[in-house]
């Protein structure tokens, strides 16, 4: 209860927010006889909190000075039962881990359309048009107004840099096209799904899971696949097809004979869209990369750096 009266008591001015970065906060607020080894000097930890700059601290001294950078996509798709988008959308996020000694400051780019019109050059580089973003409050606002850069002095440790939303030239991950026939009398459903990777054969997709829906009154479904395992599960009222390790420009079937129950009052099936998850290690569906990061410093230190892309499935659903 203390801890809770002592952050309020920081975060807070009278109601309004004062101090809300937490790597200040867990700097002088200690409960009981530990201290943390790297506690800064009184003089540096007012100045941190008062200063511009409250999110780093100087005298951050590192061995070695590296930067790991993930780009993570969540692909939104919505297709109606005639193969006509109905919604179409990446978000995705930036997430950074620095490790870097002193006060440095980055400047980070992406493909980014208007950067690359801008840029004079004979050869005609792939971009994309990024619809709207949002920045960590690191980013120089001011800069990326006026040229579209990205400079900041980066927090140490683990931090979102930005989100950003894509809306167009999508390359969908997967390609899914279903076939679902309702046999007369309503006593049997027969369903038959190809599933298409868009992606490079290089790459391959891991934990795909396809929930294709069945009618509330199935007795028991067979189903023939030749890659992966699928299985009908009434919990969730779906045949269940879950494929390790999915590799790029394959294409993959499942046919499935379900059969009903008969029902004293018989009711047309609603038929619930396909949902499907997925993941795909270095693969962008928006076609965002990472163009360069460069980290300036007075001492002039090399500095390594790691990008790393992933997506996943975000609402990725096709109605039959």
């Amino acid at each position: 209860m203390t801890l809770i009266y002592e952050l309020m008591d920081e975060t807070m001015d009278f109601g309004y927010p004062q101090n809300c970065a937490v790597d200040v906060l867990r700097l002088y607020i200690n409960l009981g006889n530990i201290r943390p080894q790297d506690e800064p000097e009184p003089s540096q930890l007012t100045s941190q909190i008062t200063g511009a700059i409250d999110w780093r601290r100087e005298g951050i001294k590192h061995k070695r000075n590296e930067v790991y950078i993930d780009v993570l996509e969540s692909v939104n798709l919505l297709l109606s039962s005639t193969g006509s988008v109905l919604r179409n959308e990446v978000t995705g996020q930036v997430q950074m881990n620095t490790k870097l000694t002193g006060m440095p400051e980055c400047k980070f780019g992406l493909n980014d359309k208007l950067v690359i019109d801008r840029e004079e050059s004979g050869q005609r580089k792939p971009s994309v048009e990024i619809d709207d973003c949002t920045f960590h409050r690191c980013v120089r606002l001011g800069k990326f107004d006026a040229d579209r850069t990205i400079t900041f002095i980066p927090p140490d440790g683990e931090f979102e840099l930005m989100r950003y939303r894509v809306t167009d030239n999508i390359n969908l991950p997967f390609r899914i096209i279903p076939a679902v026939q309702e046999e007369h009398g309503h006593t049997r459903v027969s369903i038959n799904l190809k599933v298409i990777a868009n992606f490079s054969d290089q790459l391959f997709a891991t934990h795909v899971v396809i929930k294709i829906p069945v009618p509330r009154n199935t007795a028991k479904a067979k189903n023939k696949v030749l890659f992966g395992r699928a299985k009908y599960e009434p919990e969730q009222q779906a045949i269940v097809w879950r494929v390790k390790r999915f590799p790029g420009k394959a294409e993959c079937h499942i046919n499935a004979e379900v059969e009903l129950m008969p029902t004293v009052r018989p009711k047309a099936w609603s038929r619930p869209p396909i949902n499907v998850e997925f993941q795909v290690p270095m693969f962008t569906a928006s076609g965002v990369h990472v163009r360069f990061l460069r980290v300036y410093d007075k001492s002039g230190y090399h500095t390594q750096r790691w990008v790393r892309y992933i997506t996943k499935a975000g609402s990725y659903q096709i109605r039959i």
